[in-house]
């Protein structure tokens, strides 16, 4: 038996099915988690875990540290006799906006345990993450003062970090701070009992980390050194992708860019801290935009779109060496989709990480091509289509008649059960690990999709039925993984 294949799903935690509006990190996680090992499943890989801004986009959060607490469980914080059954009702419960309110009282039930096992918890985690942890719950009990304002619109001494207002507002706000301290430490404590318990049923967690953070985070604020900003704080170049085949205007993402001589000053200091604050919640880390280690596109600010940008070089391998030298290895997958040229396939091969491949992305060419199932190498990860693709069943319907054509004639298909198909195509391929969205596991039209590029609204919302991961399910997809020899 194989030793190195593996196969997995993807599903973000805020998918899951919850009576609380947002899937969370109780019952139905350890659910899901037996659902995987009775599929014969090894990983599980899950979306960017940071506290998200009101559009919900898990890759622009407001700290790269921080967790999110809308994914905090309910239902364990009533074990932990932080909540009672009556405060679930009280609180009428039915949407991701009343977790604060939730937590309030846990707090302040907190402030009143007699469990001194749980007090030592709180205080040994807010020691171990004080280099992120205080920052962020100033900026996010400032966000609150100020109105959810950016930072740069805040009294100029805040702004500007003036030390004595620093002073000022940490003794003004200290029971804010110290409750979204807790908050945090609940997410982290019940994010860490998961992982335990899919440590237990030979599940590895696989999460994600975006190449660039959001200029109105706790990161940029804490540390602007770190970052091409102006006197008032405002970036002064911003990230996206060139014009290309799918956009004649390319991508304007508006992340501010890093500087990156300071981060060389410090040896990446400020990454290490970050991935080694990932790895306590998760095994393996997608680097999302890989490419622009070796060169990220680089826009003016207030640009319309990003035709005026221009290549600005990476890190390189200066990064990764710091990185390994840090860990002792390179825990990551490489995101390296879009354009992609022979230096970034070189930095990903120096470093021996697997690269991805998307089925999708075989058939759409109309010819055989990298993404191509008998063209994966083992050292890849192969998905069906990722959280930014057409559900599998969608983007079929949706696809060319010629497109239809060619996907039926290389796997020898009818396209009736075309997810299904595409499941096995990935299963079978060379690539030592498969990764099949929990959409298509479900065979579910674009209605379930998860994110549409390039648009804001009315992504990140779809959750999964209650009861759709269920025994015949698992049965399925457990056969398929046998036959194919990763289990």
């Amino acid at each position: 038996m194989s030793r190195t294949r593996k196969s997995g799903v993807l599903l973000h935690i805020t998918s899951l099915p919850s009576p609380f509006g947002i899937g969370d990190l109780g019952p139905c996680a350890y659910q899901f988690v037996d659902f995987l090992a009775a599929a014969k499943q090894r990983l599980w890989q899950v979306l960017p875990l940071g506290p998200t801004e009101p559009f919900g986009s898990p890759y622009a959060p407001y700290s790269a540290f921080a967790g999110n607490i809308n994914l905090i469980s309910p239902e364990l914080l009533v074990e932990d006799q932080l909540l009672s059954q009556s405060d679930l009702a009280s609180l009428g419960l039915t949407s991701a906006e009343h977790k604060s309110r939730l937590i309030a009282r846990a707090f302040t039930n907190f402030q009143h345990t007699r469990s001194s096992l749980l007090l030592a918890e709180y205080h040994a985690f807010c020691l171990a993450n004080k280099f992120w942890l205080s920052e962020y719950a100033l900026f996010m009990a400032l966000k609150s003062k100020f109105n959810q304002t950016c930072w740069v619109n805040w009294p100029s001494d805040i702004t500007h970090r003036n030390p004595q207002a620093l002073a000022y507002w940490r003794q003004e706000l200290d029971q804010e701070i110290k409750e979204r301290k807790f908050a945090q430490f609940l997410f982290y404590r019940q994010w860490q009992m998961l992982k335990a318990y899919a440590h237990r049923k030979g599940i590895a967690i696989i999460g994600d980390l975006p190449l660039f953070v959001a200029h109105d985070s706790a990161d940029v604020w804490a540390r602007p050194d770190l970052f091409q900003l102006d006197k008032r704080g405002l970036p002064t170049f911003v990230a996206g992708v060139p014009p290309d085949y799918y956009s004649k205007t390319g991508q304007l993402w508006g992340n501010p860019v890093y500087d990156w001589q300071v981060h060389y000053k410090e040896n990446f200091a400020w990454w290490r801290q970050r991935i080694a604050t990932l790895l306590k919640l998760v095994d393996l880390i997608r680097i999302d935009h890989f490419r622009g280690f070796e060169a990220y596109w680089q826009i003016p600010y207030g640009s319309a779109t990003a035709v005026n940008g221009r290549w600005m070089p990476g890190p390189g391998s200066d990064f990764f060496a710091a990185v390994k030298t840090e860990l002792g290895y390179l825990p990551f997958i490489a995101e390296d989709l879009g354009f992609i040229d022979a230096k970034v396939v070189q930095l990903r091969q120096q470093w021996k990480l697997p690269g991805m491949r998307v089925l999708q992305f075989a058939f759409e060419a109309l010819k055989p091509n990298l993404h191509s199932p008998h063209a994966h190498p083992r050292n890849c990860v192969v998905y069906t289509g990722t959280h930014d693709n057409d559900t599998a069943f969608g983007w079929y319907r949706k696809a060319d008649p010629e497109v239809q054509d060619y996907t039926r004639r290389y796997l020898g298909i009818s396209g009736a059960d075309i997810a299904w198909d595409l499941i096995r195509a990935a299963l079978a391929s060379p690539a030592n690990s498969a990764i099949i969205p929990a959409q298509d596991l479900l065979a579910l039209d674009s209605n379930a999709r998860m994110n549409t590029p390039g648009t804001v609204k009315g992504n990140w919302t779809w959750r999964c039925p209650a009861g759709a991961f269920n025994e015949q399910l698992s049965h399925r997809l457990a056969e398929l993984t046998t036959l194919y020899d990763r289990d």
